[in-house]
Order: C-alpha cells, then structure tokens, then sequence
C-alpha cells in the first residue's frame, strides 16, 4: 500500500525544532533582559517557556525548565536590582505548576489516543489487509488516502483475492463517514473474501456481498431518513489472460489504458448498488473487455475524480491517465498520489483508494488476438 509521500527528513528535523523551543524561548528571554536596560523588563516574559513547555514535554523536564527560569529570575535580579523578583518568581513558580498539570492531563489524552489509534491500525488490517504486488502474471498496487490527517481508515474499501477461477478485485465506497461507514465495509469485504472463493461467477459474488450489506444495516440502521448503501466495481481477470469481467454496482468506471488509447469502461447496464437490490431489482450485467499484456488498468473511488484544486475544478483524471507513459502499477500510484496532493494543496474533501492492474507477458510466449466485448446477465 502506498502512504504518505511528505519528506520524512525535513518532517523530522522540524519536530525537533519544535521541541527544543521553549529552551530556545528561554535563552532568548534571558539574552534580552541582560542586554537591555532595567525598565524594559523582558525578565517578566519567563514565566512563557514552562507554559509552552507544557504542550509538548513531559512533567519533569516541564518542571526543570520552570525551576531554570525561576534562577535565572534570581541571577538577573542579582545584575538588575529592583525588577520586581520577587513578582516574577511568584509568576514563574505559579505558571510551572499550572504547566506540570497541564502536562499530565495531555500526557493522559495521548495515551487514550494511542489506543484508539492502535484499535484503528487492527481495523485498517481487517478491512485493507495487505496483498502481495503479483499475483501470476498479474501485478497489482494499492493506494489509501484518508480525507482526514487523524484517521487510518474509512468507508472506502478494496481486496484482491487469487482463486480457481482467476483473479478477483474489489473496490468500493460506503455512502457515510466514521465507524458506521467502516464496519459496512467491513462487512463487504469480509463477504467478498468468502464468496469470491466459492461462487463460480461475479453475479453470485455481487449477490453474496448485497445480502451481506443488507444484514448489516439491519443490525445496525443508519441514522437519519437516509438509507447505507455501497457502489462496488467487481473484476475477474482469468489465470489464462488476456480479458476481463467487470460488474459495475454504481461504482465509477475504471480506466484501461493501451499503447494506443485510454478507455473508461462503462458498463452496458449498470448493476445495484448494494443494499438497494430489494428496492431496484438484482438484475446484474456483466461485461467482458479485451486486457492486453502491457495494458493499465485503474479502479478508484470517487474521492479521486472529485479532489478540488482552490478554484474548485475536480482532478483530470481522465486527462492525466491518458499522459502516462507505460510503467507499473507501483509507479502509477506513486504518480497519482503525488499530483493529486500537489493538486488539492494536501486539503482532500473525501477518502481515496485505488488500485491498479497490469497484465505481463508470460515468458516464451507470443501474445494472441484479444477478444472483443460480450454481455453476460
């Protein structure tokens, strides 16, 4: 899975900047009351370097750096008489325990924090478990973007799985945000997982992941009039090449791209979205695409084609597929998720995944005529 791309060494020597700031307030506080004359009095700023200590240090190193403070307040009394000491020391002793307190109580949250975080890291590997980069003569690459900077995980969802009958792709978006959105995917791809190894085409495996859907909202309805339902883009490449089925369940097209043009494939009849096939009816259409050796494929959710720049234009995506040079699947997405930033200014307004296909040549082996399209229903 491809992450963040920001400079880890640049991030790091910043974090150490801010660390070290209150010791860099402190000396700069001191430098000033001992360069300039009494009346200006920059001695009664010391009381801020254990209150922005604080936010980021532990309680005893916040302590330590009120009691420096506190000397320093003395030592500079002892240069300048009559800066009013002892004022300043009361100010530096009261906002240090203030400080201390305030130090502990943050230091709680962040505990907490970790552990909800640790709860989202296992939820991460239940929904986007990891996947190996091939799969025969098929290589596939993962992106996952969270809308927010906190979040691990949500309603967006993917999985790839390699049975007997060829190898089977899974991509989605659960209509909502937060641990409702999460445990619906979750419970998709947990379906998926089952039913993609045991149906013996993709109208049974939809068929699987509706009822599953389905269940889950009636254990757990979704606030407010509006009903959970879930797009999902199912795939089947065959062991054999040179094809592939796709059931379309609301979900945005994906992208293929070849050495001569770039297509979305469109569905003929798109499919129910998921929960909604007692309402709409569970008649579902399969289609069938040539898929060459040396051809990208491009599944995403809709996060990707609606990312705004400022001015509000959504992402090209269209476009900028159609400019990519032939490559892998890896270096596709790092593309992907390097302009889309660049694009967004980092600001993006939903959650994001992606997948992308590529189809190798077997060795020794001449490439045949690809097939054209069919239906199936």
């Amino acid at each position: 899975m491809i992450e963040s791309g920001r400079p880890r060494l640049r991030r790091r020597h910043g974090r150490w900047l801010v660390r070290l700031s209150p010791v860099i307030l402190t000396v700069v506080i001191a430098s000033l009351a001992y360069a300039t004359p009494p009346e200006v009095a920059f001695s009664r700023l010391l009381p801020a370097a254990p209150a922005l200590a604080a936010a980021m240090w532990p309680v005893l190193p916040t302590v330590l750096l009120g009691t420096v403070c506190l000397f320093l307040m003395i030592g500079l009394s002892l240069v300048f008489p009559g800066l009013g000491t002892w004022w300043t020391a009361a100010g530096i002793i009261a906002v240090t325990v203030a400080a201390a307190y305030g130090s502990h109580v943050r230091l709680q949250r962040e505990r907490t924090l970790f552990q909800v975080r640790l709860v989202a890291d296992a939820a991460q590997q239940v929904v986007l478990s990891p996947m190996p980069r091939r799969f025969g003569t098929v290589e596939i690459d993962s992106l996952y973007l969270a809308a927010a900077a906190e979040a691990r995980i949500g309603g967006d969802f993917y999985e790839v799985v390699d049975t007997r009958y060829g190898v089977r792709l899974l991509i989605g978006d659960v209509r909502g945000k937060g641990l409702p959105a999460v445990g619906a995917a979750a419970a998709i791809v947990n379906s998926f997982r089952e039913a993609a190894y045991g149906e013996a085409d993709l109208v049974s495996v939809a068929r699987r992941l509706d009822a599953s859907s389905t269940r889950y909202n009636a254990a757990f309805p979704p606030e407010g009039p509006m009903e959970r339902f879930a797009t999902a883009l199912l795939v089947e490449i065959p062991h054999e090449g040179r094809r592939i089925e796709i059931l379309n369940c609301g979900h945005p097209p994906p992208l293929l791209l070849n050495r001569d043009e770039l297509r979305a494939l469109e569905p003929t009849t798109p499919s129910p979205l998921l929960n909604l096939a007692e309402l709409i009816g569970d008649h579902y259409t399969i289609d069938t695409f040539a898929f060459a050796p040396g051809d990208l494929l491009l599944l995403y959710t809709d996060g990707i084609a609606e990312a705004r720049a400022r001015d509000g234009g959504f992402f090209p995506l269209a476009a900028w597929m159609s400019q990519q040079p032939p490559t892998t699947p890896h270096e596709l997405l790092m593309a992907l998720h390097r302009d889309l930033l660049r694009y967004s200014r980092g600001r993006l307004d939903d959650d994001i995944a992606a997948l992308a296909v590529r189809l190798c040549e077997p060795e020794g082996e001449a490439t045949p005529e690809a097939p054209g399209r069919v239906n199936d229903t």
